[in-house]
C-alpha cells in the first residue's frame, strides 16, 4: 500500500510498523441507484452529472456542515451542477448519516465524512461501515485547537492536563462525537501526561456534542471547562476574546491562530490533524464513481474553492482514486489501534 506523505491523521505516540499493509477497499461493480442525472453514457464512459445531493451527517454549525455547504455553494455558483441541496442528518458521530447513505438509491449523492466518522464507527459498533461505501475524494485537513473560556484559571495546556489528572471527572471537556478525533486527542494528551490507558475512560469527563455551535454554548455558559475542535470552528471566538486557545495539534502553528503554540511546543509529543472528504453510496458502478470523482476534481480546481480553503483555515489535502482508497484503509486501521491504546475500545 502506498503511504501518503500528506497523512492527515498522525498519532505519533502509537504508530506501529506494518499498518501500511492494510487492505484497500473493493468497490461495488454494479448499481441499483441508476445513472446520475444527465445524458446516458456509452459503455465504460462516465455520465455527465447535472445535479447532486449533499449530506452533512451532523447538525448545522460544525465542520461537516460547513464543508457540505461550501461544496454545494462552489458547485452551483461555478455552474458545475444546477443544484446541490444540503441535508443535515446528525447523530452518533455521523453514523446516523452513514446508515442513511447505506440505503440511498441516488448515485449522484455525496456525503461529507472524515476522521471523526472513522472513530465513531468503531466506538458505536456501527452496523454500517465506511468500507461498505464508495470513496470519492479526500478534500481537506485541519488542525485541532484546545480552548478554554477567556476567564479560565487554566493559562496553559499543562495547567489543564494537571487539573484533569488531579480532579478527574471534575473537569469537563467538550468536543465532537464519542470516539471521534477530538475525543482521541483528549485521550492521547492524557496518556502522554502519564495516565494509564485503562484509566483514561474513567479519568476523562468527555462530553460529546453534535455541532460546533453546541460546544461554544457549553464553553461560554460555563458548563464545561475546556473544548477541543477544529481551528475553523473556534478561531472567531478566540480572536474575539471569548475563548483562550491553549494549543493547536498540528506540527506548525495554524494560519488562523498564528500566535497559539503547538502541542509539541508545550512539550507533549502528539500531532493530530482532522481530515474531511466525501463518499458515495456503496452500490454504484465504476462509471458512476468516475463521474463523481471528475465532478469533485472540477470543484477542487475552482478558484472559489481555493478561496474557501483560505477563509476557513483548511489545508488542501486533495486525493482521489486508489490513493484515497489506500489512505482511508490505513486511517481506519490506525484509528482502531489508537482507540485500543487509549482504552476507548477493546
Amino acid at each position: 500500500m502506498h503511504r501518503s506523505t500528506a497523512r492527515s491523521t498522525r498519532m505519533t505516540t502509537i504508530v506501529r510498523a506494518g499498518i501500511a499493509g492494510a487492505a484497500v477497499f473493493t468497490l461495488a461493480a454494479c448499481s441499483t441507484g441508476g445513472t446520475p442525472s444527465g445524458s446516458e453514457p456509452a459503455d465504460g464512459e462516465a455520465a455527465a452529472i447535472t445535479d447532486v445531493s449533499v449530506i452533512a451527517p451532523a447538525d448545522p454549525g460544525g465542520g461537516w456542515d460547513q464543508t457540505a455547504r461550501e461544496v454545494s455553494r462552489v458547485l452551483t455558483e461555478s455552474g458545475l451542477v444546477g443544484s446541490a441541496p444540503v441535508e443535515n442528518i446528525g447523530g452518533a458521530g455521523g453514523t446516523v448519516g452513514l446508515a442513511s447513505l447505506a440505503t440511498e438509491t441516488d448515485a449522484s449523492t455525496l456525503m461529507v465524512m472524515g476522521s471523526v466518522m472513522v472513530g465513531a464507527v468503531e466506538t458505536n459498533a456501527s452496523e454500517n461501515r465506511i468500507e461498505d461505501m464508495t470513496p470519492i475524494a479526500k478534500l481537506t485537513e485541519e488542525p485541532l485547537v484546545i480552548v478554554v473560556p477567556a476567564d479560565s484559571e487554566y493559562e496553559s495546556l499543562q495547567d489543564l492536563l494537571d487539573a484533569i489528572v488531579a480532579e478527574g471527572q471534575g473537569v469537563a471537556v467538550t468536543g465532537g462525537s464519542a470516539g471521534g478525533i477530538d475525543h482521541i486527542l483528549a485521550g492521547l494528551l492524557l496518556t502522554e501526561g502519564g495516565v494509564e490507558a485503562a484509566e483514561v475512560p474513567t479519568t476523562l469527563n468527555y462530553i460529546a456534542n453534535s455541532g460546533g455551535g453546541e460546544a461554544l454554548t457549553m464553553l461560554l455558559g460555563g458548563t464545561v471547562q475546556a473544548g477541543i475542535s477544529g481551528v475553523g470552528e473556534f478561531s472567531e471566538s478566540v480572536l474575539a476574546g471569548d475563548l483562550r486557545a491553549l494549543a493547536v495539534s498540528s506540527e506548525e502553528p495554524a494560519e488562523a491562530l498564528p500566535d497559539v503554540p503547538t502541542i509539541q511546543d508545550e512539550g507533549i509529543d502528539v500531532t493530530v490533524t482532522n481530515w474531511r472528504g466525501v463518499i458515495a453510496p456503496g452500490d454504484i458502478s465504476d462509471e458512476e464513481r468516475t463521474a463523481l470523482i471528475d465532478l469533485v476534481t472540477e470543484l477542487h480546481d475552482q478558484e472559489a474553492w481555493t478561496e474557501a480553503l483560505s477563509t476557513k483555515g483548511w489545508t488542501d489535502a486533495f486525493m482521489t482514486g486508489d490513493e484515497f482508497d489506500a489512505f482511508l484503509a490505513e486511517d481506519i486501521t490506525l484509528t482502531q489501534e489508537t482507540l485500543r491504546t487509549i482504552g476507548l475500545i477493546e
